[in-house]
């Protein structure tokens, strides 16, 4: 049985000596011709394997880290006894905290790491380089080595469906984003939202607050004041608490949850929300791992492989604007409409492609700049 827990680096440099301690006692009084060859080895597969989780937020109960953490639970779901599973919480991306906190859990036996933040990209690669025997996995970024992949989730995709939501239910046409920190993955978010919404109202207009943070609560709830004091009644955010939510809830405006559901904070605002699956992908890893097929590659899944998904729909939602979101859903899933497709041009007027031209990863990868709707500037 796996005893699951929040789990400190002192707890765990303890389990490790522990289980050193274990290992080390030989069968010395065993006559050579008797013992048994495999014994050794069918011992060592019977040891599970460790999987660490590293979180740049509060598990809490809501969010991107909540998601991450709902994954590690489905690895133990799904593997049992064959794994064991430990996470740290909170951990600044600034180098000194995360190079050792990644360093301490892989001193102390962890042999697949997970990263969960982009912030933590360099120091991961610097901790790999130190541990060749350790498996890291890291989560939005560009980077890999020969024991270190990298993995996302194409969240742009439920940021258009609902957006698609937004722009059939919007009384004013004017939406609001509370974003986070203006890296390409954000700024695509904002762009797909405000696509869906002018692909079913092309008049629609979209406003961004950025808070430059991922987690910051009192933040959030500021710049969702802020939106809707602009006119907004329909509220997207980027960022990982609830707070957006509550305050749509508190102000009589719609918003939607984002990386999980979130309806219990604002059930009357909560209109759907984008939740990830990151379960989808870490059994996948885990079990590459267990039969030695485990590569250093880089994946970004979605709708298709189920890892994405629209979903908690408010009843104040008809069925036609449901029915269309299957309808959208499906198109990306089959390629048949693609959410990038030109000719799209950006609010400044300039072509970012052409008529019939489709976007590759490439191209979504490296976007700096909003499309027509969205007001402002990205910043600088």
């Amino acid at each position: 049985m796996i005893v699951t827990r929040r789990t400190t680096l002192a707890a765990l440099a303890a389990t490790a000596v522990l289980a050193l301690a274990g290992c080390g006692k030989k069968e010395a009084e065993k006559p050579a011709e008797t013992a048994a060859p495999a014994s050794a080895p069918a011992a060592a597969a019977a040891e599970p394997l460790k999987v660490a989780f590293v979180y740049i937020g509060p598990v809490g109960d809501a969010g991107w880290t909540y998601a991450h953490d709902a994954g590690r639970k489905a690895v133990e779901a799904k593997f049992g006894d064959k794994v064991k599973t430990t996470f740290v919480e909170n951990v600044p991306e600034s180098a000194a905290d995360a190079e050792r906190v990644f360093r301490d859990l892989a001193s102390q036996g962890n042999k697949l790491i997970f990263g969960t933040t982009f912030g933590y990209m360099e120091s991961m690669l610097k901790v790999a380089k130190e541990f060749p025997d350790v498996k890291f996995e890291h989560a939005t970024g560009f980077k890999t080595a020969e024991n270190l992949a990298q993995y996302d989730v194409r969240t742009y995709e439920g940021a258009y469906l609902a957006g698609v939501v937004a722009g059939k239910m919007s009384k004013t046409g004017k939406m609001g984003v509370v974003a986070s920190v203006p890296i390409p993955e954000v700024i695509r978010n904002i762009d797909s939202f405000t696509l869906g919404a002018r692909s079913v109202n092309p008049k629609a207009t979209v406003k961004v607050v950025w808070v430059n943070k991922w987690f910051d609560p009192g933040k959030e709830r500021e710049a969702a004041t802020t939106l809707i004091g602009q006119g907004v009644d329909m509220l997207m955010q980027n960022t990982d608490s609830a707070a957006v939510v509550q305050t749509a809830q508190e102000k009589g405006v719609y918003a939607f949850g984002w990386d999980s559901d979130m309806s219990k904070f604002g059930e009357k605002a909560h209109l759907a929300a984008s939740v990830i699956s990151w379960g989808v992908y870490y059994n996948k890893v885990v079990e590459d791992v267990l039969n030695n097929q485990w590569k250093p590659n880089t994946t970004w899944w979605g709708l298709k492989e189920g890892m994405i998904d629209l979903k908690g729909f408010n009843t104040v939602v008809p069925d036609d604007v449901k029915a269309l979101v299957e309808e959208r859903k499906k198109g990306v899933i089959d390629g048949t409409a693609p959410i990038w497709k030109g000719p799209l041009k950006d609010n400044a007027g300039k072509e970012q492609l052409t008529k019939d031209q489709v976007a590759d990863d490439n191209f979504l990868h490296n976007i700096k700049f909003y499309v027509d709707g969205v007001e402002g500037n990205v910043p600088g």
